[in-house]
């Protein structure tokens, strides 16, 4: 499979519509996100792994308006890589910006598919940032 450009630009709108329908609490619309066997890992988040959309849609009902919860949810720094047949792996930064304007940093790994109704996102793990990778050690840093 070769990944068409309009491919890239239907995947890039596709991770992005993510922030808009959970910020906007449209969550009767994450089928068009998230295939309906969608497996959610939040295990570095401290949630544990969700499968299926029904209980990704429980667990972002119950978690909108809790102190911590995002107000905001942004995605940048797509890249993109075919996996076979159908399938592409997505690599994104997301930037969740909370109610009192402190912000945290995530990476989003994802595997989406194509199917009937277009490209999904069939998988997605979240790593969140707690601290800033560390620097390369240098020769002028050690003088």
């Amino acid at each position: 499979m070769t990944l068409s450009v309009e491919d890239r630009l239907d995947i890039s709108e596709l991770l992005a519509l993510h922030g808009h329908l959970v910020d906007n609490d449209e969550m009767d619309r994450l089928d068009e996100l998230f295939t309906e066997d969608i497996v959610y890992e939040t295990s570095n988040l401290g949630h544990g792994e969700l499968h299926g959309l029904a209980a990704f849609r429980d667990m972002a009902r119950a978690r909108a308006g809790k102190p911590g919860a995002p107000v905001g949810h942004h995605v940048t720094n797509i890249v993109l890589t075919e996996a076979g047949e159908g399938r592409v792996h997505g690599r994104s930064k997301g930037i969740g910006a909370g109610p009192d304007g402190e912000c945290g940093s995530v990476t989003y790994e994802d595997v989406i598919v194509r199917g009937e109704r277009g490209w999904r996102i069939s998988r997605r793990k979240i790593i969140l940032h707690f601290s800033p990778a560390a620097a390369p050690e240098t020769e002028e840093a050690d003088s």
